[in-house]
């Protein structure tokens, strides 16, 4: 009898592994659905124009759509990574799309003060017509300038963005994922005193900036404009990656 009970113990253990590591009807579907995506995005001329021109003319609003979308995705992947599952009770997935829309705003503002910005400082410093280089076509300057944007925003923009998130994240997970629970005064002191600083420096910081970031967002300033948010957003599936294995650090 005790032996037939370890044996069901074992299977249950096995199916548990199998249920994370292998696919599901789950992510059959959303890859089904990112394929169709990319293939309407690439095959109908009328999408991808409406697509400019909304952005063009709702830049901030386009901005908020692609985050509160895109990045929540890169959250449920990294969930499916961390619990074989893309839903969990208190994840609260709606709050955090409401704070990836505000982070997306805050990211499109740094694009735009960090692109301008760097450039003319770069002009300042002696590169001439650094200020309209990401304008034209692909040269050693060009590729030279987006990366002075990408390191510049990454030093002293990205860590108080990545910061902040993994607060609200706690905040939402410690008030039940919901929605009403996101609007209640955040503990700061108290999330930034426990907050786990090993993992967030030496890996969310010191691995994942240098090393994917500022080359990601060095391709992302080599775009035009209105291709530039929807790159960083799509990244966020990437993020989402990172942020679950900075969480299986965290707990162990």
């Amino acid at each position: 009898m005790r032996r037939e009970k370890e044996s069901a113990v074992g299977v249950a253990k096995l199916s548990s592994r199998k249920g994370k590591a292998g696919l599901n009807w789950a992510d059959a579907a959303l890859l089904s659905v990112i394929i169709l995506a990319i293939s309407v995005f690439s095959i109908s001329e009328t999408v991808l124009e409406s697509y400019l021109s909304f952005t063009r003319s709702h830049g901030m609003l386009a901005s908020f759509i692609k985050f509160a979308l895109l990045a929540t995705l890169g959250e449920l992947i990294g969930l499916r990574i961390k619990t074989g599952n893309y839903y969990e009770t208190g994840f609260g997935v709606l709050p955090r799309a409401i704070v990836w829309g505000f982070l997306g705003l805050s990211i499109k503002m740094a694009f735009v003060i960090f692109a301008s910005g760097v450039p003319l400082f770069l002009s300042y410093c002696g590169l001439t017509g650094a200020d309209t280089i990401l304008a034209g076509t692909l040269s050693f300057k060009k590729v030279f300038v987006a990366a002075c944007i990408s390191i510049t925003m990454n030093i002293m923009f990205a860590p108080l963005m990545m910061t902040f998130h993994k607060i609200t994240d706690i905040h939402i997970v410690n008030n039940g994922g919901t929605v009403k629970g996101l609007f209640r005064p955040i503990a700061f002191r108290n999330i930034l005193l426990n907050l786990n600083w090993d993992v967030q420096w030496n890996f969310v910081f010191m691995k994942t900036i240098p090393y994917f970031w500022i080359p990601a967002h060095t391709i992302t300033f080599l775009l035009a404009a209105e291709f530039q948010v929807l790159f960083a957003a799509l990244l966020g599936i990437a993020l989402g990656t990172i942020l679950a294995l900075a969480d299986l650090m965290d707990k162990k």
